[in-house]
């Protein structure tokens, strides 16, 4: 059962992630697009904490996680932590708002694929998501209804990651995790011109940009747990990510096109290279700032938990000299989660119910970005469930999770975008070497 899956979940994400891009976000237009990675669907569901941490679920907030010991009371049958996997999609529904009109926009993607490994005090963790996205479609027009400008963009930076974490004593443990980042952000851009007459110049001439980017980069994180009365368990966690830099080769061209009145597709007739490296931004450097997450929360083990979580990303530090533009400038991004989760009774013989994770939370972000001296702010909501699948003593799930949101303003003539975005994930656990317990 847990094998077929396995083959369904990949199956479907990955079709849909091959099929469309990442996000519609108009958001995604600027630096290297809108944020892909939130953590894992149970943290979503959550408000986004991570500071939850167990050896049933895979935590990829914190690389701590990764030594998490058993939990309490519960012995796998006599053995140690089982190897635990986890894969997740999201469908989006975006609607666009802003003084001129409205819009609607959807993706659908693949959103992460891990894998932890236990080994004693130690324990080991593999993986590939998407970290930022960027898709595009973005047009301007003047009082008129005359268009006035195109933007098109897609592409993105993915990661690969291996980490490891220790159990220092029974109350705490750390981890790091190394980031591979790698992808490309592309766009075009067309000022459209006009004859005195108000007819559109059969020849326009668009731009086109290409970065590649690639480097390193580190995650470290601590979590302690102990108890405070028989009942609760107290959770604090510590991550921490430094600044650091992406390598950025750099290509810039311009396009004599055609645009096609009737699908409004561009016919290009001709493309010259532009010589970027006499301005020095053929090969740039990507500074991914600084990230330091604080969580702390109390609970009743295998029964319900409350946590809330701080972050303070230094965005104003974010630069690549290929991205800059005259109206976008970078300012200290902070957001704070607040989420936890309710089971009626985990080890319930009768009642399916009874042993579903019932998850909620909530979360207010200033994201960092500033357009036309508007400070760019989200707020989202979020609800989920972990249901019980295979296996009663390894305690697999799949997870479902609802995020409701609104991200940005129509402040001098912006967008501002609703979100609803559908997770789906599997979280499962398996044996791969059990000790015979007879000869």
């Amino acid at each position: 059962m847990i094998k077929r899956l396995v083959v369904i979940c990949v199956t479907i994400i990955g079709s849909f992630a091959f099929a469309q891009q990442g996000t519609s976000s108009p958001y995604s237009f600027y630096g290297i697009g809108s944020l892909k990675f939130k953590g894992t669907v149970e943290n979503r569901s959550m408000g986004g904490i991570g500071v939850y941490l167990d050896s049933i679920h895979v935590n990829l907030r914190n690389p701590a996680a990764y030594a998490g010991k058993n939990v309490e009371g519960v012995p796998f049958d006599g053995e140690s932590r089982p190897i635990k996997f986890t894969v997740a999609g999201t469908s989006s529904n975006l609607n666009f708002k802003s003084n001129s009109g409205e819009a609607e926009g959807s993706s659908t993607a693949f959103d992460y694929l891990a894998l932890t490994i236990p080994v004693g005090k130690f324990g080991f963790g593999f993986g590939l998501l998407p970290y930022t996205s960027v898709g595009y479609k973005l047009e301007d027009f003047n009082d008129d209804g005359d268009l006035e400008n195109r933007y098109r963009g897609d592409g993105g930076v993915n990661r690969v990651f291996a980490g490891f974490g220790y159990q220092i004593t029974p109350k705490l443990s750390a981890g790091v995790d190394i980031n591979y980042n790698f992808g490309n952000v592309q766009n075009s851009a067309i000022a459209v011109l006009y004859t005195p007459e108000g007819d559109i110049v059969q020849y326009q001439t668009r731009e086109n940009n290409r970065s590649d980017l690639s480097g390193l980069n580190f995650n470290f994180g601590v979590a302690y747990k102990t108890r405070v009365t028989e009942n609760l368990e107290l959770s604090a966690t510590a991550t921490y990510a430094p600044e650091t830099r992406l390598s950025s080769q750099n290509q810039r061209s311009y396009s004599t096109v055609i645009i096609n009145n009737f699908d409004d597709s561009e016919i290009v007739r001709n493309t010259i290279d532009a010589d970027l490296e006499t301005d020095g931004l053929k090969d740039t450097d990507l500074t991914l700032p600084a990230v330091v997450t604080l969580g702390a929360g109390i609970g009743k083990p295998r029964s319900w938990f409350v946590g809330t979580e701080y972050t303070v990303v230094n965005t104003g530090n974010f630069s690549n000299p290929i991205f800059n533009n005259e109206i976008t400038v970078y300012e200290k991004s902070h957001q704070i989660a607040v989420g936890g989760f309710y089971i009626p009774d985990y080890n319930a013989y009768s009642g399916y119910f009874k042993r579903i994770v019932y998850r909620a939370g909530f979360n207010f972000a200033n994201t960092g970005l500033v357009i036309k001296n508007e400070s760019i702010k989200e707020f989202g909501m979020s609800f989920g469930l972990g249901l019980p699948v295979g296996n009663r003593s390894l305690f697999s799930n799949a997870n479902l999770g609802v995020e409701i949101g609104r991200r940005g303003t129509t402040n001098q003539n912006l967008i501002q975008e609703n979100f609803v975005n559908f997770n789906l994930s599997l979280s499962l656990n398996a044996r791969w070497f059990e000790k015979r317990k007879y000869n």
